[in-house]
């Protein structure tokens, strides 16, 4: 296993964004958690330290419990391709999909359960009885039984998810179910996500949060987000006055390296392009060939400066991810099947993985720079990456699908998509926005307070601790 070290950030910075009872709230709860967690650590264990939403939500979490003076620890999970070949079968089945079409039966559990034999033998080693172990997703789920037997408390949280049920669904749950009974307390981002099967003394529902503060969310100016894309080799801005310049996660600053290679399609951006940007794995349920396809369709009927940009992360830089290299693939054959003209105004964007910060640094300017960002999810159990253009007042188009129908009040702070395969109301949707400056300034405007009331750490941090207070009562 893997531990990511987190270092301590004062709560204060948060509360520097709250209403004063908002702000005094957070404290009293920080000192019940000092109280009810003094002599005990509270460990996190999930898939990956790179790529996807738990690994962007833990370091912020847990950066803030630290602060708070509570002893909280991350560990990513060390496993081979077959595992991650059947974890990514899980998160799909979840979502309602049948993924890559393979089993989940018995010789898929031996793999599973071989893969966290081993890694139980090292978290067995350092969990003392009395912690809190909290398991994130199917791939950590099923070390509930050791850490039960080492004396833990056990916390399942499941970060995906689908409203109703299918003969996928129910295979998933088929599965996971014997894991998922030994934990005390199971955490959802929506009640529609939890099996019927679930008791309900167990379930709790803790959407994610947003931190303002990272790297990937921090306010940058104008001319710093230019200077980003210039000098990364994204946009050819004009403006040379800002800094390509950054702050890491651990406080050290950091500089954006010039790239050469960013683009596997479509080229470099003309520096007036207006920007249509979806950022996001290369995962199917993302539908990152649908988003294309659909503006692909509908370029005669869009402005002839709005570009599409398709950003995802380097493919060989996300281990848990088998198919990523697949769905970046058939973007490509779509991109090669247009028109010249059509490929001048289509790209697709692999950002680097080797640093973390730097990467999302990238993923925050081309955000900022961004006329409107979409999330054309096909399932989303909550998407981060509708949270974060939120954030920083940009219009937002998604699917209205899972937690997204939470994020977003539509027509009021973001428009939301009733069915994300229709590509001609996709494309609508963006021209309404591109065309009219006044309606995308009122969504972004609105989509930023939307967060700040319900998406920011302070909300999930006390559920945090309402949830601990219950499990150590009983």
């Amino acid at each position: 296993m893997q531990e990511v070290t987190i270092e301590a950030v004062p709560l204060d910075r948060l509360a520097s964004l709250l209403e004063e009872e908002r702000a005094a709230r957070l404290g009293d709860y920080a000192e019940r958690a000092r109280v009810l967690l003094s002599g005990r650590t509270v460990w996190n264990v999930n898939a990956t330290t790179a790529g996807g939403g738990v690994a962007e939500m833990l370091p912020a979490l847990l950066a803030y419990c630290r602060g708070a003076g509570i002893e909280a620890r991350w560990l990513a999970l060390d496993g081979s391709a077959d595992f991650f070949r059947l974890t990514k079968r899980l998160h799909n089945h979840l979502h309602g999909s049948n993924g890559d079409g393979g089993q989940v039966g018995d010789d898929q559990r031996a793999i599973y359960e071989g893969v966290l034999a081993d890694n139980l033998a090292a978290l067995a080693a350092i969990v003392r009885p009395g912690d809190i172990v909290v398991l994130h997703d199917p791939q950590a789920v099923g070390l509930a039984a050791g850490m039960r037997e080492v004396g833990a408390h056990v916390v399942w949280r499941c970060h995906i998810g689908r409203d109703t049920t299918n003969v996928h669904t129910d295979a998933a749950w088929n599965f996971l179910r014997p894991y998922v009974e030994l934990s005390e307390a199971t955490i959802f981002s929506r009640r529609e996500y939890a099996p019927d099967w679930l008791s309900e003394d167990r379930l709790w529902v803790i959407p994610p949060s947003l931190d303002p503060f990272s790297t990937k969310n921090r306010e940058l100016l104008r001319p710093d987000v230019e200077a980003t894309l210039r000098v990364a080799g994204i946009v050819p801005t004009r403006d040379s006055r800002g800094s390509a310049g950054f702050v890491r996660r651990d406080g050290s600053l950091g500089t954006v390296r010039r790239h050469t290679d960013l683009f596997a399609s479509g080229g470099g951006l003309p520096p007036d392009a207006r920007i249509v940007l979806q950022v996001s794995r290369w995962d199917r349920l993302k539908d990152m060939a649908g988003v294309l396809a659909g503006i692909a369709g509908h370029l005669s009927s869009l402005p002839d400066d709005v570009h599409l940009v398709l950003v995802g992360p380097d493919t060989s830089g996300v281990s848990d991810d088998p198919e990523g290299a697949e769905v970046l693939a058939e973007c490509l054959t779509i991109w090669r099947e247009q028109p010249s003209a059509g490929q001048r105004r289509l790209h697709l964007c692999t950002l680097p993985m080797d640093d973390i910060d730097e990467n999302a640094h990238l993923v925050n300017a081309l955000q900022r720079y961004a006329a409107v960002v979409v999330q054309k999810s096909l399932a989303e159990g909550f998407g981060l990456t509708v949270t974060e253009p939120m954030w920083k007042a940009r219009p937002v188009i998604a699917s209205k699908v899972g937690g997204i129908q939470d994020q977003i009040t539509d027509g009021e702070s973001g428009l939301l998509l009733d069915d994300p395969r229709d590509l001609a109301a996709f494309a609508a949707l963006v021209l309404e926005v591109t065309q009219d400056h006044y309606l995308a300034e009122r969504l972004g405007a609105a989509a930023k307070e939307r967060v700040r009331k319900r998406f920011l750490g302070d909300r999930h941090l006390i559920q945090y601790v309402q949830l601990f207070e219950r499990l150590l009562a009983d």
